[in-house]
């Protein structure tokens, strides 16, 4: 069963670094188009980033992020590096996997056919 697992949430303040990380099983995450999204509490989730398949160069970011964030693949891997947390960087950030080697980036959810079961980023006042 293909499953994706992302981790590396917690708790920073503002001004701090986090770097989440997405994995998967069953299935190999290079022939994959990767997004980042996120959901704060009571928001639609959001799209934050996305890469494209691993050989496929190309990554986006939302404008509320750029500068910020960074989006790597490393071995197999997928991660977000985020510097400079803000409190509205708050949510639960999911980690999604789109099909086709040479997909374009997607911004909305629909795109994605797997996704891990989110990670906690809380980034107090």
């Amino acid at each position: 069963q293909p499953q994706l697992v992302d981790s590396g949430g917690g708790s920073v303040q503002p001004g701090g670094s986090l770097r989440l990380s997405c994995g998967a099983h069953a299935f190999s995450l290079d022939y994959y188009v990767i997004g980042w999204f996120r959901q704060a509490p009571g928001k639609a989730r959001e799209w934050v980033s996305c890469s494209r398949s691993e050989g496929t160069p190309g990554s986006s970011y939302a404008d509320s992020v750029k500068d910020r964030y960074t989006i790597l693949r490393d071995k197999g891997m997928a991660y977000l590096q985020m510097n400079t947390l803000k409190p509205e960087d708050t949510g639960i950030y999911y980690c999604a996997a789109r099909r086709g080697m040479y997909s374009a980036c997607a911004d909305t959810a629909e795109e994605y056919v797997y996704w891990g079961q989110g990670t906690q980023v809380a980034v107090p006042f």
